[in-house]
């Protein structure tokens, strides 16, 4: 896993492909492994924490050297002397980073399918969510008294949360590109596009939260989330406007649409590839403006209400996130293929699975 991340690994893709079981997604393939690592390593997790008090146990887990880079905190954009790890020696925090991965790898799959499948993108993400929430509810909250000062901004359940409620974001933009293949317009779109935004509104606030508890946190999530959430207010205002006008309301259209590009000029985002989409969409805001105002001028003559008289956008969120325990954590792993896991066990993991071997000691 550890060399497919980091785009390592010394196999073939065809081995790779092979090995499992015909996947020719790299995303795809390490979900496959994360999936059969999570059931043990949960497992493992409950067991060592029944006989947590033994003294023998202790001596065992208090030098496990658990290491992992972080991707949110700041110091990761500035890679001049390799990757900062942060070293914390309990088995919870393997099994958190661990989920936070698999949410994310989630999350890159949704990406990749896409372009070729809304629906299963848009359950990708779902899933995702539902990892993060798993996350931030039931699985960080107990590591938090052994965190030391300097952690990851993965270990903190904030953080999960922020994640949770991007990826039901996600989900929701995917399902309005669903809904403008079947045709629909106007109201509806401005509803779903403001449920966008309003769950990324709700990530934002719970954002500042994290930013306190964690110092060592990258400013590009933060710009992420604040573009995404302008950019997604900007195509509600436009279907409202769009509506509006369908329904005769021309002279409130055209007011909707001045405030939406004097609002969205002082969002525009810092990263070029972002800036770039900003200026499609205020283009293309731009010229309906235009059209609208000259069609306004020449035949309706209608008065534009000033900004406080303007309607604004109501929000509709209908994407919730797949629920995820322990028990269907287990039930996902196919535990008969669980070759295709031990046999390309990285080394990063491989102390882990040396305690898989403890349970005879207990048992007896």
């Amino acid at each position: 896993m550890e060399e497919s991340i980091n785009e390592s690994r010394f196999i073939t893709e065809a081995i790779a492909r092979e090995i499992s079981g015909g996947l020719n997604s790299h995303s795809e393939q390490d979900i496959q492994k994360l999936e059969l690592y999570l059931p043990l390593l949960e497992n493992l997790v409950y067991h060592v924490d029944l006989v947590s008090d033994n003294p023998w146990m202790v001596r065992q887990t208090s030098d496990l050297k658990i290491r992992w880079s972080s991707t949110l905190s700041s110091s990761s954009f500035f890679p001049l002397t390799g990757p900062k790890f942060f070293q914390i020696d309990n088995l919870r925090f393997e099994l958190g980073m661990t989920l936070f991965l698999y949410g994310a790898m989630l999350r890159e799959l949704a990406s990749e399918v896409l372009s070729v499948d809304l629906v299963q993108s848009a359950t990708l993400f779902r899933k995702a969510a539902g990892v993060y929430h798993y996350l931030a509810h039931e699985v960080l909250p107990r590591l938090q008294s052994v965190l030391s000062p300097e952690r990851p901004p993965e270990a903190t359940s904030s953080v999960s949360s922020v994640m949770s409620l991007i990826c039901l974001a996600e989900a929701q933009a995917v399902t309005i590109r669903k809904a403008e293949e079947k045709g629909n317009t106007g109201g509806l779109l401005s509803k779903l596009h403001y449920g966008v935004a309003q769950l990324l509104d709700e990530a934002t606030v719970i954002l500042h939260s994290a930013t306190k508890e964690c110092k060592d946190f990258s400013a590009r999530l933060v710009e992420f989330i604040s573009s995404c959430k302008a950019l997604h207010e900007l195509r509600s205002y436009k279907s409202l406007a769009e509506g509006l006008k369908d329904a005769g309301q021309i002279g409130v259209a055209v007011g909707i649409l001045r405030h939406a590009l004097n609002y969205v000029q002082k969002k525009m985002p810092g990263e070029e590839s972002w800036r770039l989409v900003f200026k499609q969409e205020t283009d293309e805001v731009a010229a309906l403006l235009r059209k609208y105002e000259h069609e306004n001028e020449v035949v309706w003559y209608e008065k534009i209400p000033p900004h406080d008289e303007l309607p604004i956008p109501e929000g509709k969120k209908n994407c919730v996130s797949h629920s995820l325990s322990s028990s269907k954590m287990g039930e996902s792993a196919c535990f008969q293929n669980l070759s295709l896991y031990t046999n390309n066990c990285t080394v990063y993991y491989s102390s882990l699975f040396s305690f898989l071997g403890l349970r005879k000691g207990w048992d007896a």
